[in-house]
C-alpha cells in the first residue's frame, strides 16, 4: 500500500511542540490551561470521581449533550445563585472541553 508524502511527513503542530516541552520536569509552564499539577485536590477529586460512578454508573462515561450534563449544570446554577445572589438556570451554564469550544455563536447570545 501507498501513502502520500503529505500522509508520511505531516507538518509540526504549534500545540503538539509546546505539550511536548512541558514534559520536561525542569520547565515551568505558564500557558494557558496547564495549571501546576501540585494545585490540584487531588484527595477531593477522589472522592467526587468515586461518588459520581457510584450514583450514575458507567453513563458517565459517555458523551452528554453538547451544553453539558443537566444535574452538573444545575449544581452550578444553584451554587452560584446561592453564594453570588444570581439569577441563572441551567441554561445559562455551559461546560466545554477547552476555551475555544466555547467560542461559538452562543457567546453573541450572553453578550445581548
Amino acid at each position: 500500500m501507498r501513502y502520500s508524502d503529505r500522509i508520511l511527513s505531516p507538518p509540526s503542530s504549534f500545540i503538539r511542540d509546546i505539550l511536548n516541552v512541558t514534559q520536561d520536569p525542569s520547565v515551568i509552564s505558564f500557558a494557558g490551561g496547564l495549571p501546576n499539577p501540585i494545585s490540584f485536590p487531588e484527595e477531593a477529586l477522589k472522592e467526587s470521581a468515586c461518588r459520581i460512578i457510584d450514583n450514575e454508573g458507567g453513563k458517565v462515561f459517555q458523551y452528554s449533550t453538547t451544553e453539558g450534563h443537566l444535574p452538573l449544570r444545575q449544581f452550578v446554577a444553584d451554587k452560584y445563585n446561592k453564594n453570588f445572589g444570581l439569577n441563572i438556570t441551567p441554561e445559562d451554564v455551559l461546560f466545554t472541553t477547552g476555551s475555544t469550544a466555547g467560542s461559538g455563536p452562543h457567546r453573541e447570545d450572553a453578550a445581548q
